[in-house]
């Protein structure tokens, strides 16, 4: 014990005491001590106490002392509140040990993240010190008599702002009060499971959680004052431990008055700060209990307000009484009553729902696991799959994992990597869902589920999982699982279970291909997509296998933005003829994740869009016949289009189209450009380089590539033909999927041509209507002459036929 200076001693008896005698209102007990009473009478004098609304301390109390709390110290100045009924002993003070200013500091303000944790540290502790009693029982079974059930009962104040947490656990000696909550992280369930392995009789785990010895300290997150009030049942004392925030020293002195005796256990008493006073709500409890503590294996009791409906009498007006009479003299009058609620305080039970994952898989049918999921995770569908399982070795856990029905809306889509769909639990206590790729990929974030081990890397406020090699192969694990219950949905026998998944969570599965190239091999099998031969239903990859020709040499696909814009498209013309499947890429993510694919089972995937297709059916001597005959107009071709392509090629992929241009082996396929011009922060200096490569191919058996050869070798230089070389390249790109550089000259290429291929079809043009110079002639002039004079209709019907025979003489058509 250390001594305190005079002048230290003389403020504490000026101020330390008076401050704290009018706030603290510590709640009486209105039974005796019940230290000799019987378990059964303690429960009779316990719910006796509810029935009239008043809260009984005598019943299972909080230990947390020597759990997870760090038993390392804080500054506090208090002193026990003033008792009328006995004289007060003497407090003792204690200086904590080590640098508490600054440790202090570093918990309240840097150690929790969320200030709501403090209760998940306390129900840890309160748990602990019931676990301790429960081994310990086993070896001196006169532990649990007459301390009462074993659990945790949370009341709160709301108007003084005050929360007890009372648990019936092993209590505390006043040298453990000195130890744990004097000395800096000294965590008492630390030692106590250490004393459990080293002993031979601890047979099997225990599930005490604490491991760092500040859990408890977490307390002065919300409150300025804190007040143990402990009894062990190896001692015969009760003793109370007080502490303020920001004090040097705490004191610890002997309970004496006998309505503050507990049996067993201890009373945390938390004095809000102002600005935390909204935790005393008994709503929010209710709710920090669920959230974080909700499958603690003791039973957590919550003092809430509740009400019953009941009928009561009405007081009637004297004057609409006196009518009633004179209406109904011959009936019995009936009293008026009216509906109103009864309020009354009683415990309700916290954490009723149970953690099915640590029962046998075996044990627990689908409507379990169907009902635990939307409980967790506020569902209103069942699950399309989920997995339940426990992993030992060098990691252990137990988990069960969740595919959902649907896709989430909103903020939790694809391109967000924090999500809370993963609950992580140590020992059944929560520690977060908070979770930035750390146990589940960025493509696999749509899983839900819940994760709890024994023993985690965990951070001291436990908040954090640290990245080490556990998280990994835990990582790893968990994938794997997942992957096996998607592929269980795959090859379901409905086949549109799989269908329902895939829409929604198919873009998921292609980013991993992007992602993840470990698992490839996984991620191939459960990828759908349309084909050339099957536009309504996706397909899988094995079953495009089983389609695949003998000589085929790859996996064909084209990528489009729509599957009607894919089945239109010039390079599928020659492919079709031969009875070749093509993939459909029709997504904005599926060209990307399948040229990370590379490959599947030995087959690559081909690019029906770029150079260098092989269809398997070369015939070298034709190709060269060809190639003579066409050579200089692939070379006047590419002289009039320059730049705008690297080269111009005899075609293999077209029968019906005259031409088409395809992208370089290594650039940006069409589509891939379209969508590169579509993003917002997109690169566009870049957009030059990847598209520079574009070949021009030429269909040599189609007309018009038969008459613009025929125009290379007589007249190289007609505007004509080489107006129609423009032309085709516009088209070319059009049909191939490009976007024109300029539209406008298209579009006015286009309306030029069509206005010489519709010229004078259906109309007269107003110059051949018109003769050249008047002509006047005289009707009896050309009666004359043996002429008649032409009737208007006559007269039109001449001008037709002169409109219509110099046309069918000239070259236009």
């Amino acid at each position: 014990m250390h001594r305190l200076p005079r002048r230290s001693v003389s403020a504490i008896l000026r101020h330390g005491g008076a401050r704290h005698r009018t706030t603290a209102a510590p709640i009486s007990c209105a039974s005796t001590h019940l230290g000799s009473v019987g378990e059964t009478d303690a429960k009779v004098r316990w719910h006796s106490a509810l029935a009239s609304g008043k809260f009984n301390p005598c019943n299972p109390t909080v230990q947390f002392a020597s759990n997870n709390g760090l038993c390392f110290g804080n500054r506090f100045e208090s002193s026990a509140a003033a008792s009328d009924a006995s004289a007060e002993s003497p407090a003792e003070r204690f200086e904590y040990q080590a640098e508490v200013n600054r440790l202090m500091d570093l918990i309240v303000n840097s150690l929790y993240s969320n200030k709501e944790v403090f209760l998940r540290e306390l129900i840890s502790n309160a748990s602990d010190a019931l676990d301790k009693l429960r081994f310990l029982s086993v070896m001196e079974p006169d532990l649990l008599k007459g301390g009462g059930d074993l659990d945790i009962r949370i009341q709160t104040d709301k108007d003084n702002g005050i929360i007890h947490i009372i648990d019936s656990g092993i209590g505390m000696t006043r040298q453990e009060l000195v130890d744990c909550l004097g000395t800096i992280a000294q965590s008492g369930t630390a030692k106590f499971s250490k004393l459990l392995k080293d002993s031979k009789d601890a047979g099997g785990d225990n599930n005490l959680i604490g491991q760092f010895g500040v859990g408890f300290y977490s307390a002065f997150l919300v409150a300025d004052r804190v007040v143990v009030s402990t009894k062990s049942p190896k001692s015969d004392k009760q003793y109370v431990w007080q502490g303020e925030a920001n004090a040097s020293s705490y004191t610890i002195q002997e309970e004496t008055d006998p309505e503050k005796l507990i049996p067993r256990g201890t009373r945390l008493s938390l004095y809000l700060k102002r600005d935390d006073k909204g935790f005393a709500v008994p709503e929010r409890i209710q709710k920090l209990v669920k959230n974080y503590s909700q499958f603690v294996s003791f039973p957590i009791y919550t003092w809430q307000e509740k009400g019953y409906t009941k009928e009561v009498e009405v007081d009637e007006d004297p004057a609409e009484s006196k009518k009633d009479e004179e209406n109904e003299k011959t009936e019995v009058p009936k009293k008026k009553t009216k509906t109103v609620v009864e309020k009354y305080w009683d415990w309700e039970l916290a954490n009723e729902t149970q953690p099915i994952w640590l029962r046998n898989p075996k044990e627990v049918n689908t409507e379990d696991y169907n009902e635990f999921y939307k409980k967790t995770f506020n569902e209103y569908l069942d699950p399309l799959a989920s997995s339940h399982f426990t992993t030992e070795g060098e990691v252990e856990f137990r988990s069960i994992l969740y595919v959902p029905a649907v896709a989430p809306r909103g903020k939790d889509d694809i391109v967000n990597p924090k999500t809370k769909n993963i609950r992580l639990y140590v020992k059944r206590v929560f520690i977060s869902d908070d979770f930035d790729g750390e146990l589940f990929p960025r493509y696999l974030s749509f899983v839900k589920g819940v994760v709890d081990s024994n023993d985690l890397p965990l951070n001291v406020s436990r908040e954090i999982l640290q990245e080490s090699r556990i998280v990994r192969i835990m990582r790893k694990r968990l994938v794997r699982k997942a992957f096996d219950m998607i592929l269980g949905i795959s090859m379901s026998e409905d086949r549109a279970d799989y269908d329902k998944f895939f829409e929604n969570f198919g873009k998921h599965l292609k980013l991993g291909c992007i992602e993840d190239r470990e698992n490839h091999k996984r991620i191939a099998p459960l990828l759908r997509f349309f084909s050339s031969q099957s536009e309504d239903v996706m397909i899988s990859l094995d079953e495009y296998l089983e389609n695949m020709k003998p000589e085929q040499k790859g996996i064909y696909y084209i990528a489009s933005d729509s599957v009607e814009s894919a089945s239109n498209t010039p390079f599928l013309e020659k492919l079709l003829e031969k009875d070749l499947e093509v993939l459909y890429l029709v997504d904005p993510i599926d060209e990307v994740a399948i040229q990370n694919l590379e490959s599947y089972k030995e087959k690559k995937f081909l690019d029906i869009s770029k150079e260098d297709l092989d269809l398997g059916d070369k015939n070298e001597e034709k190709e060269k016949e060809i190639k003579q005959e066409y050579g200089q107009t692939c070379d006047w071709i590419k002289k009039r289009l320059g730049d705008k392509v690297a080269s111009v090629q005899i075609s293999n992929r077209l029968s019906s189209s005259p031409c088409v241009l395809v992208s370089g082996k290594f650039g940006w396929s069409a589509n891939m450009e379209r969508l590169m011009k579509a993003q917002t922060v997109g690169d566009t200096s870049s957009l030059e380089f990847m598209r520079g490569r574009r070949v021009f191919e030429i269909n040599p058996e189609h007309p018009i590539i038969q008459n613009l050869n025929a125009a290379s070798k007589i007249n190289p230089d007609d505007e004509d033909a080489i107006r129609a070389i423009d032309l085709l390249y516009d088209t070319a790109l059009v049909s191939s999927g490009f976007t024109p550089e300029n539209p406008a000259q298209l579009g006015g290429k286009i309306y030029e041509m069509m206005g010489l291929a519709l010229s004078g079809k259906w109309s007269t043009p107003v110059a051949e209507v018109q003769q050249p110079g008047p002509q006047h002639h005289n009707p009896e002039t050309l009666e004359a002459e043996g002429q008649h004079p032409a009737t208007p209709h006559h007269n039109s019907e001449i001008l037709e036929a002169e409109v219509v025979e110099p046309v069918e003489a000239g070259t236009q058509k």
